[in-house]
């Protein structure tokens, strides 16, 4: 882990993004205090869902695609 400060990294940011980026993590400093902490950011790949995931945990009832109500609707639209 690289320590840094704020001038030391103005000077070449590009130089330590690459090694950032190559896995290493750096922390700045401003008047010898930890004020940052820059690392390398986690691979994350979407993972698809399964299909069918909660098959059987729940019933859609028959009405679920009927009109809601008319007072309902009118609450909605602040009537």
């Amino acid at each position: 882990m690289l320590t840094l400060t704020i001038d030391e990294i103005q000077k070449n940011l590009t130089s330590y993004l690459h090694q950032v980026a190559a896995g290493e993590s750096i922390i700045i400093i401003e008047s010898c205090k930890p004020i940052a902490q820059i690392k390398p950011v986690s691979p994350t790949s979407p993972q698809l869902r399964p299909y069918g995931l909660c098959a059987g945990e729940f019933i859609v009832p028959d009405d679920f695609d009927t009109p809601l109500p008319e007072d309902i609707l009118n609450s909605f639209e602040g009537k």
